[in-house]
């Protein structure tokens, strides 16, 4: 009963992570968009949207591998796409946060 209950909890996880990074994607992208109708107004450079480009790259590996930690049949294989879809995951949301703070101080 206790491998029941860890497989759907492994696959309950590896399905957010699917959902938020797929999310967070379009997140990205759209900020992109927001920052080139911002550079154009005001005439500034900035790094940040090939930063959020790579965000989003980090974000779509992460959705990826949920996906096909999702659809494996092997728990062992499931167990490690799900670690390294987690690790993307996270390491997309700690650029994420250095990428507001580098808008913040770049268009203040």
């Amino acid at each position: 009963m206790s491998d029941n209950f860890d497989d759907l909890v492994e696959v309950d996880i590896a399905i957010h992570i699917f959902s938020v990074s797929a999310a967070m994607v379009g997140v990205c992208l759209t900020v992109i968009g927001i920052i080139h109708l911002v550079i154009g107004v005001r005439n500034v450079s900035t790094l940040t949207d090939d930063l959020l480009s790579l965000d989003s790259l980090l974000f779509l590996c992460a959705c990826l591998l949920s996906y096909a930690s999702i659809r494996s049949r092997s728990r062992r294989t499931r167990r490690r796409l799900e670690g390294i879809a987690d690790g993307f995951f996270i390491l997309a949301l700690l650029l994420m946060v250095a990428v507001c703070v580098l808008i913040t101080y770049a268009l203040i």
